[in-house]
């Protein structure tokens, strides 16, 4: 049976990260409330959606889309919002944003063609729904509550359309999530391999509308790196890129939607770039005594030529959390893989940079020790996260992006600065990890996990002010607001200091014109 099957009878959670049988229980969520001072003496209750007001539809669709729409509280409850914290501790607290008063599931452009007609006749708004999986406020309704608010999920669209093995390519449609995709591809021994943390329950759609990073560390890091050409409807008309290797024909009509959050049109499928499935495979990790030092190696493996799949930098407390190490030092985890010929060559000469930086190897090259013990957390951490937010504690995850120059001084101010904030706001110690999750040639993205007990009743605010630290620091340092997790609602306020003004300006028109009636997930990239 393929993962995709074998899931498709499982019930995810409505208000946490994954399936209702992968939360951490009662006893796990009170092991992990001990590693944090202050946390609550037992865990809060999971909530139900039976205790949730969920009132009557403010709007109600006509009899030729009717068919498409489900009105039920569940269904609705399970739209409301995404996974970041900030989701997870109102839901605990029976506080979850504006539910939909609809969900639309179409099965294709002129379903969701005729849904965009009808809302934006009636002025209803529509939030563009993949898996559901956004950690900034991106699949949530924070305007006007009087509005009309309609989901649109697009997971009933998620077939592979095409494959094109002469230009190893794939016409996919945009509803399809991550193991559906790969099932798809497996039988032409083919794979995207794209895997962000939210492989299972995030969507292609998703991933271009929101320009992911995935599998990669190094090399062909985002999304955008495979998208050929996009389809993509808005209330305006269809745009269809043409499908080809590489233009030079003026501004890119794809740039346009990568990135665009569902705020301009919806992506309903597109042309990817996929690749044979590979068959060699090598591992390793090496530990760091100095932090500074092993950030220098990481930037030597990055300005090679050796494009590795995983050149991932945990630090002191990164390696801890996630049994990388137990001994206070930072852990380098190394991976190749290729379907063409061996990479043990490869791999031995990444090694060899990284030990000539002061990194030391121990006897994992086969995926245990280090290396097994950071891929069984990295899959694990939302679900821990969940675990804490149930004993109190404030847990927020950001990543980022700089040029090598700045990154020492960035780790090093947001540790300071924003574990003070922290400690500020709850009176209580405050853990803050980083780790190195890609890396490029001229710079690296680290991605930060602060870790503190929370005000009990109060925890949003918390995460309020340790999110608008984050967001100063990261500011003053010239590093990006999301490298990763696109800008949703959370990070608009760092995104507008950001962007250039000029640009801005472009921007509010394409909306005005793609989106003249303003029902496109209103308050993402734009007011």
């Amino acid at each position: 049976m393929t993962p995709a099957a074998e899931n498709a009878s499982r019930l995810r959670s409505w208000w946490g990260w994954g399936y209702q049988d992968t939360q951490p229980d009662d006893a796990e969520c009170l092991a992990l409330g001990a590693l944090l001072p202050g946390t609550l003496a037992r865990p809060l209750p999971v909530p139900r959606v039976a205790d949730l007001a969920v009132g009557r539809p403010a709007v109600t669709p006509p009899p030729s889309l009717a068919r498409l729409v489900s009105d039920d509280p569940g269904d609705r409850a399970a739209h409301a919002m995404g996974k970041a914290y900030r989701d997870i501790a109102r839901a605990l607290r029976g506080r979850p944003g504006r539910i939909p008063d609809l969900v639309a599931r179409p099965t294709g452009d002129r379903e969701v063609a005729d849904l965009l007609d009808w809302a934006g006749a009636r002025g209803v708004a529509v939030v563009p729904f993949g898996g559901g999986s956004s950690v900034v406020g991106g699949v949530e309704y924070r305007g006007d509550a009087h509005r009309a608010v309609l989901s649109l999920d697009l997971t009933s669209m998620d077939r592979v359309l095409e494959v094109d093995p002469v230009g190893r390519s794939a016409l996919v449609q945009a509803g399809a999530l991550g193991p559906v995709l790969e099932d798809q591809l497996r039988p032409h021994g083919l794979t995207l391999r794209h895997f962000p943390q939210s492989f299972e329950f995030s969507t292609l759609g998703g991933w271009l509308a929101t320009r992911a990073g995935g599998h990669y560390a190094t090399g062909r890091t985002r999304i955008d790196d495979f998208a050929q050409s996009l389809r993509v409807v808005t209330p305006a008309g269809t745009s269809a890129s043409w499908r080809l290797p590489a233009s030079g024909a003026g501004p890119s009509p794809d740039r346009l939607f990568l990135g665009s959050e569902g705020a301009l049109g919806v992506i309903t499928e597109a042309w990817m770039r996929v690749q044979e499935r590979p068959r060699h495979k090598a591992s390793a990790a090496l530990a760091f005594t100095d932090f500074r030092r092993a950030l220098d190696a990481v930037r030597a493996v990055a300005q090679s030529d050796l494009a590795p799949a995983n050149c991932r930098l945990l630090d002191p407390g990164e390696a801890l959390f996630s049994g990388a190490s137990k001994d206070g030092t930072s852990i380098l985890v190394l991976g190749f893989e290729s379907a063409t010929g061996p990479v043990d060559g490869r791999l031995a000469t990444a090694v060899e940079l990284a030990r000539d930086g002061g990194g030391r190897t121990g006897a994992d090259t086969s995926g245990g020790g280090a290396v097994g013990a950071w891929r069984s957390a990295f899959l694990r951490m939302p679900h821990l996260r969940d675990g804490l937010a149930r004993m109190g504690a404030v847990v927020e995850t950001f990543e980022t992006a700089a040029t090598w120059d700045r990154v020492p001084a960035l780790i090093e101010a947001v540790r300071t600065e924003v574990g003070a904030a922290a400690r500020a706001a709850t009176g209580q110690p405050a853990t803050v990890n980083c780790r190195l999750t890609h890396v490029y040639p001229d710079g690296a993205a680290p991605y930060f996990t602060v870790a503190v007990a929370g005000r009990p009743g109060d925890e949003v605010a918390v995460w309020d002010e340790i999110k608008a630290a984050a967001t100063d620091v990261l500011h003053r340092h010239r590093a990006t607001i999301t490298h990763h997790h696109a800008v949703g609602r959370d990070h608009r306020p760092g995104y507008d200091r950001q962007r250039p003004e000029p640009f801005a300006l472009a921007l509010r028109a394409a909306k005005g014109a793609l989106d003249p009636h303003g029902i496109l997930n209103p308050g993402v990239l734009l007011d």
